[in-house]
């Protein structure tokens, strides 16, 4: 458990980056990645003289005999929801910055955006099991108390369960809300509660890794620790087909991965520790919004 004045320079430098990448994600930016056109279906009736053509309910129309046009509302509010992997294995880094602590300004970063905007913004943080739920709500204060939560957060147990997190989202989330997925997935298939959840919300997931999980370095004897479960193992990296049979089996689990989320109508986007992933975030999510 970290003190309270390591809490407080902690939550105050991530405030400032992400601030700082805020001011990058203007207006019309947010307004295209997070709200797509900014309106929402609100009900279907006649046309009447002047509506746009492009409105017409083709199926309805042909039912009734005459044009019916869709109407929509422009959309006043939305709710974020940040479902975030605590567990052990984020705790990994390689490069100066852990895969956490990424984690932490990504967390930091959609939270001020739609705080920002006026959307409410919620959180729930999970290993093997949900131990924190922050409701949703609106306000920069609101934003840094889901900050400060992510920063004290430790798991009480080791392990990863994207399932259970999952579930309890549904639960909780009865509206349809904007859901970032935030994880490392190194965990059990969730690719069934997956389509379900992405079907009763707007579900991104966020895939948060470090260089070396997919390319061992030649250095010899090393003796790897799997953190969540204590396993241990030494490997010739000075083996060159050591080497290759490691980036073989990363280079699987991320196309069945990428596999898994396009199968259960899940966009994707991978986050390299040390490397600033955020324009290429923004054009992912403009992307993202255009699709959905």
């Amino acid at each position: 458990m970290i003190g309270p004045a390591e809490l407080a320079r902690r939550v105050r430098g991530l405030e400032l980056r992400a601030r700082k990448n805020v001011g990058h994600l203007g207006e019309g930016a947010y307004r295209s990645a997070f709200k797509g056109h900014g309106i929402e279906f609100q009900e279907i009736r006649e046309y009447m003289p002047g509506d746009d053509v492009r409105t017409i309910d083709w199926n309805v129309t042909a039912r009734h005999g005459h044009p019916y046009v869709k109407r929509f509302a422009e959309e006043r509010e939305q709710t974020v929801l940040l479902v975030v992997d605590g567990s052990a294995s984020t705790r990994f880094g390689s490069t100066g910055v852990s895969k956490r602590e990424v984690i932490y300004e990504l967390v930091a970063t959609l939270a001020f955006a739609a705080s920002g905007h006026d959307d409410k913004v919620g959180l729930i943080l999970f290993g093997d099991d949900v131990e924190v739920y922050v409701p949703p709500l609106r306000g920069a204060s609101h934003a840094l108390r889901i900050i400060r939560d992510r920063c004290e957060f430790s798991p009480s147990r080791p392990g990863t369960d994207i399932v259970r997190a999952l579930k309890f989202l549904d639960k909780v989330a009865t509206r349809r809300a904007f859901v970032f997925l935030i994880s490392d997935f190194l965990a059990p298939d969730a690719s069934a509660q997956l389509r379900v959840s992405a079907k009763r919300h707007n579900l991104v997931a966020l895939s948060v890794n470090d260089a070396l999980e997919a390319q061992l370095p030649n250095c010899g004897l090393v003796e790897f620790i799997e953190p969540e479960s204590g396993a241990r193992m030494v490997l010739d990296t000075s083996d060159r087909a050591v080497r290759e049979e490691f980036a073989r089996g990363a280079n699987e689990r991320e196309r069945l991965l990428r596999e898994r989320m396009r199968a259960a109508g899940v966009d994707y986007f991978q986050v390299t520790a040390g490397r600033d992933c955020f324009p290429d975030l923004l054009r992912f999510l403009r992307a993202h919004a255009r699709r959905a």
